[in-house]
């Protein structure tokens, strides 16, 4: 009886001592992802896990001004993140969709679906060797701004810094790359021919050359455009054409890693009810390079008023077109 005793005490320690086990490497291998929505008005983040990642606990959401989501995603796992912007249900199909970052799942979850271009995309990779790789692209274009900063690396942990687009180049899109709601679509906030998105050239035009495909599949062959350098220029450490690995690319220690994903990351205030409308706030800065959205000030030097904020991001558009003028292209 004794023994009996004794191995059905052992066997109940076995069994605390595996599950104080489990929790703990859970905590080790697992990395959490904080999603906040800095903007003035609502958005619906997608996510889509890549080949031979699971789903995480959710692939789409609705994430009104002000408000933040965290979830958790095991060690290892990579996918994409984005945001989609004036999302409403068909009031008789019942269907979900969204003007711009549409998944095509007709529900607020995506299921498996990818954004539909043009959209901001946050990227991770996660790795064997314990390292994240992360970056922000505009390669398709872009439809909001977006930071993507780790918190909680080891000292010296790669390229371990805060990545994204912190502009809205919606107002300064050159104007045949700009996408706009039509009358038929307008969602109840935005005004009819409001520009929603900015596209690549690639997507634009789809030519080899802007897409870096054919002849042009390799970087030797594919350098930067006058329209992939608006997109550099105002966000220099996201990724503007397909080879613009050098200053685009991040890396981190996954196993000491969160993230924390921003929607509008320079937008403190929530009164704007249109992804076309800018708010006061602050902006980080980028590369050494001060970030400028419609009506923010900058950090790290005297504060710009609004009209001179707004007019460095006109700038931006102002100069592509006078570079396409000028045959830039060619």
């Amino acid at each position: 009886m004794a023994a009996a005793a004794a191995a059905a005490t052992a066997c109940r320690s076995l069994h605390l001592f595996l599950a104080v086990l489990a929790v703990s490497v859970s905590g080790v291998l697992s990395k959490s992802f904080t999603i906040t929505n800095n903007c003035g008005y609502t958005v619906w983040p997608g996510i889509l896990s890549g080949a031979g990642s699971p789903s995480l606990e959710t692939t789409g959401f609705e994430l009104p001004p002000g408000a933040s989501q965290t979830l958790q995603a095991p060690a290892g796992w990579s996918g994409r993140l984005w945001g989609r912007t004036l999302c409403t249900t068909d009031g008789t199909t019942n269907k979900f969709a969204c003007a711009t970052g549409d998944c095509g799942s007709g529900a607020v979850s995506c299921g498996g679906g990818n954004a539909a271009p043009p959209a901001t995309l946050a990227a991770l990779h996660g790795s064997g060797g314990g390292m994240d790789f992360y970056d922000v692209s505009l390669v398709d274009g872009s439809n909001l701004p977006l930071l993507v900063a780790p918190s909680g690396a080891s000292p010296g942990a790669g390229n371990c810094a805060p990545t994204g687009c912190l502009v809205d180049l919606n107002a300064a899109c050159p104007a045949d790359l700009r996408v706009v709601v039509t009358s038929s679509s307008a969602a109840a906030d935005v005004n009819a021919d409001d520009v929603v998105a900015c596209k690549s050239a690639c997507l634009a035009f789809g030519s080899p050359r802007y897409c870096c495909s054919g002849e042009y599949a390799s970087p030797d062959t594919c350098g930067p455009s006058a329209y992939s350098e608006f997109f550099k220029n105002a966000c220099p450490r996201a990724y503007s054409y397909a080879f613009d690995d050098a200053t685009s690319t991040f890396t981190c220690a996954g196993g000491d890693t969160a993230y924390t994903v921003t929607f509008c990351p320079g937008t403190n205030s929530v009164k704007s009810s249109s992804p076309n409308s800018g708010a006061p706030g602050d902006l980080p800065v980028i590369n050494g390079t001060m970030a400028y959205a419609s009506g923010d000030q900058q950090v790290g030097a005297a504060a710009a008023t609004p009209s001179t904020s707004r007019s460095v991001v006109v700038l931006l558009g102002a100069a592509v077109l006078v570079m396409l003028a000028g045959g830039a292209l060619s």
